[in-house]
């Protein structure tokens, strides 16, 4: 019979469920039937649900319907011993950091995104029983989100996962960023905290999973953090984030599929750099396990931890343990290779299917040096989404009820613009690009919003960017109020008449002090490509414009016109210490002068 073991953290017995299992084809498929819960598989190809792109490989979405639970002692499940024969990557160390280097050259260093997760599958013959296995997964590892077994009739699942992806409890959603990776004996803790990459590693995928966040919660995400997250072997960094919600909870996981420590940023343009480059499926590879159930009072409950750190073994006796390295700007090949051995070889050796290696002592999360730095980290981040406010607390007079649109180029840091400019007092609506025609932003926008995405801006054979030109240019041309975004604004910058240029090395998720129109200002880039001026003023086919130009390198880091005005950097990014004091500087001026009617309702 299909059964499942679940241990999660801190607590003192073993989750047994059994039942029957059935194959949907999509998430609304999944039952959500009060008094029987549904643990369910959801492979990585689900992502096609959000029409981004895979290599579909057909692993099934399977779901255990719980006919029957109870809880077992840990002392039920002792360590067995195993094996594993003919083990080995699918891809050599030289293939993989091949790869590590084209995504570093062709995809970040053009500006198709932030950060990339590409993955290897370590691959063995296994022998002996899952259950020995699973118990010494049990014992032999600590600090997991969920410890657990899964047997389909089909597969079966075995893993110690550290990341939850997204639970719902209460009406709290809650996310669980967990990013860098420190391998016990490997070194000094307190050099791995004070590491650039591994500092803007983390925030990278904060920024990511805000954008989630502000999607499934009505208020966006507040974060707590960052914590250490310490296992037996390795330990990470993580931040917390929560917000309510009220959508139903097969919807909150589409609109998280899939978490950016496994896939990457900007999330649509990530899977597409996945596909490119991996060629081959994911199985279940940063897919989700997910338990759904309802609480006393009849509401929907989730619980859904990432699967990594997980074998799949198949009915032959294939086990698969897939493992990633997230690529970032200050990647190398060799470090990257190197993260994906420590990361498998954590799983295989707490399996006892590889050597153990004497770890040193753990830095404990308690260390005052390591409070120290971990405090630290929040300096310069936005307090917008650090602390709670009251409602009403950022509202300014003249942006209030005013109607804002958002044209979404590929980044959903759109959404976290909408609870910014909400914020504000602005009524928002965030479109799609292929869905907006100039007549409709028109009709529909006091203030038309153009927000950041991939891409080369000066690529003429892109749609996307065919069609951005085109709508910029009508809403210049009808003297209508035009805010830009990063794209947006290298987009708006062309059209006034600035050359672009691509930067020699890429601000992805880059932290700066900048000089903003005279003011000093703490802003976070995400880009590539940048438009360049030597003088501070520009005269252009739709009057003078003021720069914020970098005296260094000659980069607009911002513009503002006769009713346009524009950023390079991202005000809405955790990364930008000044982000809603940006806006409510630069904002006001645009609509002054504008007179729209009232808003229905």
């Amino acid at each position: 019979m299909p059964y499942a073991l679940l241990h999660r953290d801190g607590a003192d017995h073993v989750d047994v469920l059994t039942g029957d299992v059935v194959t949907v084809a999509a998430l609304d498929d999944i039952p959500m039937t009060p008094g029987t819960p549904v643990l369910a598989v959801i492979p990585y190809r689900q992502i096609t649900e959000r029409g981004f792109e895979c290599v579909d490989d057909g692993t099934p979405l399977e779901c255990l319907l719980v006919r029957a639970r109870h809880t077992e002692p840990l002392s039920n499940f002792p360590p067995g011993e195993i094996a594993l024969r003919d083990g080995g990557f699918d891809l050599s160390d030289q293939e993989y950091a091949a790869v590590v280097e084209d995504v570093l050259r062709d995809e970040i260093g053009h500006g198709e995104g932030a950060n990339f997760v590409v993955h290897r599958t370590y691959q063995a013959r296994f022998e002996g029983d899952p259950r020995a296995a699973f118990g010494r997964l049990l014992h032999g590892e600590q600090g997991t989100y969920w410890t657990f077994l899964v047997d389909t009739g089909n597969r079966i699942l075995i893993g110690a996962t550290p990341e939850r992806h997204v639970s719902v409890l209460d009406g709290i959603v809650m996310m669980n960023p967990i990013s860098g990776t420190f391998r016990h004996g490997s070194g000094d803790i307190l050099d791995f905290l004070r590491d650039p990459k591994e500092i803007e590693e983390l925030y990278m995928v904060l920024d990511e999973e805000l954008k989630m966040m502000a999607r499934v919660a009505e208020h966006g995400g507040q974060v707590a953090g960052p914590y250490l997250k310490e296992m037996a072997r390795l330990t990470h960094t993580e931040y917390l984030l929560a917000g309510r919600g009220s959508l139903d909870v097969r919807r909150v996981l589409r609109e998280t599929m899939f978490a950016p420590t496994v896939t990457g940023s900007p999330i649509e343009n990530a899977c597409r750099v996945i596909a490119r480059h991996e060629r081959r499926g994911r199985r279940y590879y940063a897919g989700v396990l997910a338990l759904l159930d309802h609480d006393e009072a009849g509401r929907q409950t989730l619980d859904a931890p990432i699967l990594i750190r997980t074998a799949e073994i198949t009915p032959d006796g294939l086990l698969r343990v897939p493992v990633g390295a997230t690529l970032v700007r200050h990647s190398t090949p060799a470090g990257e290779v190197a993260e994906t051995h420590t990361k498998a070889a954590g799983l295989l050796s707490a399996l006892g299917a590889v050597p153990s290696h004497p770890a040193a002592v753990r830095a404990t999360a308690q260390s005052p040096a390591v409070q120290r730095l971990l405090a630290a980290r929040n300096d310069d981040l936005a307090r917008f989404w650090l602390d709670s406010r009251a409602p009403g607390a950022l509202t300014v007079p003249s942006l209030a009820g005013r109607r804002a649109v958002i044209v979404d180029a590929e980044d959903t840091f759109t959404a976290m613009l909408a609870h910014q400019l909400k914020a504000l007092g602005l009524a928002v609506t965030v479109r799609p690009w292929r869905s907006v025609t100039a007549g409709s932003l028109l009709d529909a926008a006091d203030l038309a919003v153009f927000g950041p995405g991939p891409g080369d801006p000066s690529d003429p054979g892109d749609p996307k960017m065919t069609a951005l030109n085109g709508l910029v240019t009508a809403v210049l041309a009808a003297g209508r109020p035009l805010f830009a975004v990063c794209l947006g604004q290298q987009i708006l910058a062309s059209l006034l008449g600035l050359p672009l240029r691509r930067r020699d090395s890429p601000y992805q998720g880059l932290a700066r002090d900048i000089d903003l129109f005279g003011t000093p200002r703490r802003v976070g880039f995400y880009s590539s490509f940048s438009a360049v001026a030597r003088q501070s003023v520009a005269a252009t086919p739709y009057g003078p414009v003021t720069l914020a130009v970098d005296p260094s390198d000659d980069t607009v880091h911002a513009l503002r016109g006769p009713g346009f005005a524009g950023v390079q950097f991202h005000p809405e990014s955790v990364l930008s210490r000044d982000g809603v004091e940006i806006l409510q500087e630069l904002l006001p001026p645009l609509l002054t002068d504008v007179v729209s009617p009232a808003i229905p309702g």
